[in-house]
């Protein structure tokens, strides 16, 4: 079951949409639970409560908080990077402004069946990869943490540091063998450091800066596999 909601103060919008994905889960032969809000803050509430969605179209130009701003409070004031995000707007001139909430895609209405077939092929395909779990033995204890929550994995000495955006494990190990467990998500910058490139806010030719302001260094080797594997397309 995937749950998705669709926030847009356009009823016939949001009965459109919806209409859609039904349509796509019975193709696919899936089930999806919808969700519909008519304001930003509405959502935003549901969120604060502990209401959980897998996928969100949410449009941009809500009244009053906009659908900018949700994208930040989701990211930022939820730690909320699981979300999948498509925007959905009359205009296409957001994408600078879309960048810091790292939608999984834009969509221009009138948005079409097949646009809305694609979008969930790709995001189906990410949530099963971030499902995913990595394990790993920390002392006495066994942990099994979903891959789409680990930000990054650093070798230090003989240990390996697993950082998510709440707290931070540590086990024995080497960093090239736990690689091997991970899905392709995640990106050997250096020797010593391993980044899931969802969490990526910032590339530069020599260090990524991850969305908790941590900033890595890219070693020479690495330079070029990063810069391929971070600008190709899922």
């Amino acid at each position: 079951m995937y749950s998705i909601g669709i926030c847009d103060d356009g009823e016939n919008v949001c009965a459109s949409i919806e209409s859609m994905l039904l349509q796509y889960a019975k193709e696919k032969n899936i089930q999806v639970d919808t969700n519909v809000w008519y304001s930003g803050e509405r959502l935003r509430d549901y969120l604060v409560s502990g209401g959980y969605l897998d996928m969100l179209f949410l449009d941009i130009e809500l009244y009053q908080m906009t659908g900018i701003e949700v994208g930040s409070y989701i990211r930022n004031r939820l730690d909320n990077m699981r979300l999948q995000i498509v925007y959905i707007s009359g205009k296409a001139s957001y994408a600078q402004q879309l960048f810091k909430t790292q939608p999984l895609d834009f969509m221009v209405k009138p948005i079409l069946q097949e646009q809305v077939n694609d979008v969930m092929d790709m995001a189906l395909r990410i949530i099963k990869r971030r499902n995913e779990r990595f394990a790993f033995r920390q002392g006495k204890e066994y942990y099994y943490l979903p891959m789409g929550n680990i930000v990054y994995m650093e070798s230090e000495k003989r240990k390996i540091k697993v950082v998510t955006m709440k707290e931070t494990f540590a086990f024995y190990g080497k960093l090239k063998e736990a690689a091997k467990c991970l899905s392709e998500d995640f990106i050997m910058i250096h020797q010593s450091y391993i980044v899931n490139r969802d969490y990526v806010f910032r590339y530069t030719y020599e260090t990524v800066e991850l969305m908790d302001g941590t900033i890595l260094p890219i070693s020479p080797a690495n330079r070029k596999p990063v810069r391929d594997k971070l600008l190709r397309e899922d």
